[in-house]
């Protein structure tokens, strides 16, 4: 094919390429697709990606954030992109194109600056080739963790030219030891193939290292979804299929992440996701032996003793950043701005000192007098006591919708357990439609730090990151930007506080 003849003719910003065998690729600087083109004979029929849009001539619009890899050599240019090849897998495919001798673009582009170009616009801030250590769950959830990380995800990967040292876990807490003695100069990133255990293990594993402030600041923890809750994944990348996650694990940036200090006895370890005490702690604890049933077992817990009007006496002390629901909205949409979401490099301390363990504790543990400044509150009917540093619990539980990764805040939601069956049910439901903040029946407040006294039940089940620790008084306070995570844009994935009546404002209006 001539360059007269193309399918796609050079005007303008258009990046032109014509290549041998009538196949031809353009590239438009103004908007995010790289356009592939080959002809499509008329008995041969077209296949049908979502994301991948290819019409009746046989162009292919691929987004420039599906692009793994493209690059031009030995008389070729190879391209590797993710298809997806329906609404819950995503593929790789490959094209290759045979270059005409001394090919160059309009503009002079020789094929290998025109790789270069378009891969470094594919990946924009983040890293190319990243370095990860893999530490696979195979009994994560409901299993298949192995067949996931294989057949979903390593593909993808390889596609985009990532170093990956891979270990299967054999038992529980072996990532903790991992975590504490892997070479973090080594490795961008510790990759959890698992549920949200695995991570809680890898924070707390580099948390016991002399040098734990350094760790969690140099190496940033990702996560593909292979549990029952994938809380992590939901977060970080909007979706707890594997596929979806590796690509943006692939495509993603680094973001600090709050992590939450808990004392219980003479025991430290560290919080990433949540803490629960009551009907949640229960709901996840509890029903262990309904692993089979995947992230239903959570529903059908909660239902269960909605039913019974569980309640779980006990004192709770809290230091209170923010503690009205208008105020809380307002300090969401403050940290989640365009100026509220720029965040510090890799290498920022944000007040930490690398070169030492954790960070000292600013209220003492538990074991201490209670500080100064925080409200002691005694519940006598508290049905649930949650306390979270992310968003999403698991898919569609956006229970902290006013989350932030790093305000220096947890956010604390509070129900009383003697609500009718009915209501209770409803607040449930609520948490899914988006309504969950602005129930009436939900207390919800931004705090630093809380302490927290059974009282009555002698055993019951307390929740840190869905691991069971024993059922006593226990203290926890926030460390602004402590740890790393690999996000896809910086942000959580999820819906924040709404006003629900100018929603339905804007429904009525648009209708």
């Amino acid at each position: 094919m001539e360059n007269g003849d193309s399918p796609v003719r050079p005007n303008g910003d258009v990046v032109y390429l014509s290549l041998e065998g009538k196949r031809a690729l353009s590239i438009s600087p103004s908007d995010d697709f790289l356009t592939l083109y080959e002809p499509i004979p008329k008995n041969k029929l077209r296949s049908a990606c979502r994301s991948i849009v290819t019409d009746a001539s046989g162009k292919r619009r691929v987004p420039l954030y599906n692009i793994l890899w493209i690059e031009a050599s030995n008389g070729h240019l190879c391209i590797d992109y993710a298809a997806h090849a329906s609404k819950t897998s995503i593929k790789l495919e490959k094209w290759t194109f045979a270059l005409i001798k001394g090919n160059e673009s309009p503009g002079g582009q020789v094929p290998e600056e025109f790789a270069a170009n378009i891969l470094a616009r594919a990946y924009g801030d983040s890293q190319l080739r990243k370095r990860a250590y893999v530490l696979i769950n195979p009994h994560a959830g409901p299993g298949g963790a192995l067949r996931k990380w294989s057949s979903d995800v390593k593909p993808l990967f390889d596609a985009a030219r990532m170093s990956l040292d891979v270990v299967t876990l054999k038992r529980g807490g072996e990532a903790v030891g991992l975590a504490e003695k892997v070479d973090i100069d080594k490795y961008d990133t510790i990759m959890a193939c698992s549920g949200d255990g695995t991570p809680h293990e890898i924070f707390n594993g580099l948390a016991k290292r002399p040098d734990a402030s350094r760790a969690l600041a140099k190496i940033a923890v990702s996560h593909i979804p292979c549990g029952s809750g994938n809380a992590m994944s939901c977060n970080l990348y909007g979706s707890y299929r594997p596929s979806f996650a590796a690509l943006a694990i692939i495509k993603g940036i680094v973001m600090p992440l709050d992590l939450v200090s808990i004392t219980q006895g003479d025991r430290r370890l560290v919080s990433f996701l949540s803490q629960s005490l009551g009907i949640v702690a229960e709901s996840d604890l509890g029903t262990e032996h309904l692993r089979w049933m995947g992230g239903s077992r959570f529903e059908v817990g909660v239902l269960m003793r909605i039913f019974r009007r569980r309640c779980y006496p006990c004192d709770v002390a809290v230091k209170v950043e923010v503690g009205d629901k208008n105020d809380i909205k307002a300090h969401y949409k403050r940290h989640t701005s365009d100026a509220g979401i720029k965040q510090p490099s890799v290498a920022a301390t944000t007040g930490h000192d690398n070169s030492k363990g954790l960070p000292e504790l600013k209220y003492g543990t538990v074991n201490g007098p209670l500080p100064d400044g925080w409200e002691l509150i005694k519940y006598d009917k508290i049905g649930n006591f949650y306390c979270g540093n992310m968003a999403y619990m698991a898919p569609d539980a956006n229970f902290f919708s006013a989350a932030v990764a790093s305000d220096g805040c947890m956010d604390l939601v509070t129900v009383n357990g003697d609500l009718s069956p009915i209501t209770a049910t409803k607040l449930l439901y609520s948490v899914e439609s988006g309504k969950f903040f602005d129930n009436p029946h939900v207390q919800y407040k931004k705090i630093s730090a809380y302490r927290i006294t059974p009282r009555d039940q002698k055993d019951g089940y307390i929740s840190i990151d869905g691991e069971r620790i024993p059922f006593e008084p226990f203290q926890a306070e926030i460390h602004q930007g402590l740890g790393r995570v690999i996000s896809k844009r910086g942000i959580f994935e999820a819906a924040g506080p709404t006003d629900w009546d100018k929603v339905k404002l804007a429904d009525r209006l648009h209708a």
